[in-house]
């Protein structure tokens, strides 16, 4: 399991690992028999009764009117990560202007789910064994930004909406960030053991989220943090070859999830981005190589697959 976890004042996103839950999750479906449910009413649910209460509804209400009649995925993420009426209304209090400003993330959620319909089909087209689970989009506590296993990704809309440093159109921001995403669903998936190691190196972390930014861009036109092109944009030797020397850490904090609501950070997706993209370019069966980047299980076969080196060009 994987959440992408964010703390409002100094936090981090940030991914941790455990591999219960995704050894106990049910096996999906193929992709053949349906398409992946998107849920976006826990959000409409919310934003009534945060109106009806001019914006300080209580944890009763919260509780009883939001949380107990919520979608499985908002129980899911309440599960996992301590989300009641009691913890929410304290989010509100200390935060409200999260809450406030996630309304205009909140309108363009139909859009996005159309276009992450389009990109999930996509994703079926040229991965045949995706496998099925749903997306839950859901109004939380502030953080996590959200939780992703094998029983599917739930996103919390004020917490994403919250990272100013992502790309500024909310409508993309939301469509690539859960295309990433649904690929870490493939993943869990796929290959639990790997994905979800509790003490991975961060080259065999790098590799996770960045097979995932790879499958964002090919399947929905863009990687989920755009800024990091920008970021290393003319010190792609330097940072790589910073990164070979680290691979082999335990440690992720110089690699991944230290960014913060208004600074990012990761480059550890970056890396591991640029090297699933260049196994995929130098593959000549572009199907096959999509299933190798989504069902990896070893790191250093793939590194050395891969035809990477640190600043390398890739268009």
């Amino acid at each position: 399991m994987k959440w992408l976890s964010m703390a409002l004042a100094i936090g981090a996103v940030t991914c941790v690992s455990t591999a219960q839950t995704s050894r106990a999750a049910e096996p999906a479906p193929h992709a053949s028999a349906a398409a992946p449910a998107i849920h976006i009413e826990d959000v409409r649910r919310f934003y009534e009764i945060y109106d009806a209460a001019h914006g300080h509804p209580t944890a009763s209400q919260l509780q009883h009117d939001y949380l107990d009649p919520g979608s499985a995925g908002l129980h899911r993420l309440a599960e996992l990560r301590n989300v009641t009426g009691a913890s929410m209304a304290k989010a509100i209090a200390a935060h409200p202007e999260i809450y406030a400003d996630a309304k205009r993330c909140m309108v363009v959620l139909p859009a996005a789910r159309l276009r992450l319909k389009t990109a999930l089909g996509e994703l079926a087209r040229r991965y045949p064994q995706m496998r099925l689970a749903p997306v839950t989009v859901v109004v939380g506590r502030g953080k996590p930004v959200g939780v992703t296993d094998a029983s599917g990704v739930m996103i919390g809309l004020e917490a994403l909406c919250a990272v100013n440093y992502l790309d500024p159109n909310v409508e993309d921001r939301f469509v690539h960030v859960l295309a990433h995403e649904y690929a870490h669903v493939q993943q869990a998936l796929q290959s639990p053991t790997f994905y979800d190691d509790p003490k991975p190196t961060v080259l065999e972390e790098s590799l996770i989220e960045g097979a995932a930014e790879f499958t964002a861009e090919l399947i929905s036109g863009s990687i989920g943090n755009v800024d990091l092109e920008a970021m290393t944009r003319g010190r792609e030797a330097e940072i790589e070859t910073a990164f070979v020397a680290d691979e082999d850490k335990t440690d992720l904090s110089k690699w991944l999830y230290n960014g913060t609501l208004t600074k990012p950070g990761d480059l550890g997706y970056w890396v591991g981005y640029r090297i699933a993209k260049s196994y995929y370019r130098h593959a000549t069966d572009k199907r096959r190589a999509l299933r190798d980047i989504l069902e990896m299980s070893d790191a250093k076969a793939f590194l050395a697959k891969s035809g990477w080196h640190p600043g390398m060009t890739l268009r």
